[in-house]
C-alpha cells in the first residue's frame, strides 16, 4: 500500500512503482495499491515514511500514520535527523524506529536498522524479518545522526567538492580518479548528484550540528548548487547536466 499526498502525486507514484517493479525479480505491479487516504493503512503492521529530510514534515506524517494504523511499527527513512525527536514529536515514541535503505533501493543490499531505547521490544525482530524477506541485509546501528554509512560517507563526498573548489579540477576528472584509482563504481560528485544536493546539505547540516566537526559541514559550492536549483539528477542538473 503506497500513500501519496495528492491525486497528482499518486498517479506519478504509481507510475514509478510499476517501473521499479520491472527491475525486481518476481515483482508484480498489480500488488501495489496507491491511496491518498491514511485510513487505508489501518491493517498494516509496518509503515515506512520516506518524505523530505526535514523534522516537521516527518513528525506530522508519523503522527498521522500512528493514528491511522494503530498497530503498526512506524519506520522513518531518515539518515540524519534525531530519531528520538521524531518519536517524541509523533506522539508514538514506543513505535518509531529507523529503517534506512540506500539509493537505488532495488539494487542496494544494505538496510541500516536503528532501534531507539523507547521502541517496543518486538519491533526489532519484526523489522529484521521483513527486510530479510525482501532480500536485504540488515545491520543494526547506533542511534546517532548519520548512523554508520552517512557519518563516514559524507566527509569523503564533501572533501571531493572542496578539492574541486581548491584546484579547479572538473567533476569528471575527480570522479575518474576515484572510479579508476579506487575501483569505486561511482565517483563522489556523480554520487552527490544521485543523492540530491539538497538532501546532502540537509544531512551535512544535521551531522555538523551534532558533531561540530568541520568535515561534516556542507561545502559552499554544494550550498550554491541548491540555491541555483541544481539538485542533481532529479532536477536534470547538478555537478553534471542530465
Amino acid at each position: 500500500m503506497l500513500l501519496a499526498r495528492s491525486d497528482a502525486s499518486a498517479w506519478r507514484a504509481e507510475e514509478q512503482a510499476h517501473s521499479l517493479c520491472a527491475k525486481v525479480d518476481g515483482a508484480d505491479p498489480k500488488r501495489v495499491k496507491v491511496t491518498t487516504q491514511p485510513d487505508d493503512l489501518a491493517s498494516c503492521d509496518i509503515v515506512i515514511e520516506a518524505v523530505i529530510e526535514e523534522l516537521d514534515p516527518k513528525v506530522e506524517l508519523l503522527a498521522t500514520l500512528g493514528e491511522a494504523a494503530g498497530e503498526a511499527a512506524l519506520a522513518s527513512t531518515t539518515s540524519s535527523l534525531s530519531l528520538d525527536e521524531l518519536a517524541s514529536g509523533s506522539g508514538y515514541p514506543d513505535r518509531v524506529f529507523g529503517l534506512h535503505p540506500f539509493n537505488p533501493v532495488v539494487r542496494m543490499e544494505l538496510i541500516e536498522l536503528c532501534l531507539p531505547d523507547a521502541a517496543r521490544n518486538e519491533i526489532g525482530p519484526r523489522a529484521r524479518k521483513w527486510c530479510e524477506s525482501i532480500g536485504k541485509t540488515v545491520v543494526e546501528v547506533p542511534n546517532e545522526p548519520g548512523f554508520v554509512v552517512n557519518r563516514l560517507l559524507f566527509p569523503y563526498l564533501f572533501d571531493a567538492v572542496r578539492l574541486m573548489e581548491q584546484t579547479g579540477m572538473k567533476p569528471e576528472e575527480i570522479d575518474r580518479c576515484i572510479t579508476l584509482g579506487a575501483n569505486y563504481p561511482m565517483g563522489p560528485l556523480a554520487l552527490l548528484d544521485l543523492i540530491g544536493a539538497d538532501v546532502a546539505v540537509a544531512i551535512g547540516e544535521a551531522l555538523y550540528a551534532d558533531s561540530g566537526e568541520e568535515h561534516h559541514r556542507p561545502p559552499g559550492r554544494l550550498i550554491a548548487l541548491v540555491d541555483q536549483g541544481r539538485l542533481g539528477r532529479k532536477s536534470s542538473a547538478g555537478f553534471y547536466d542530465y
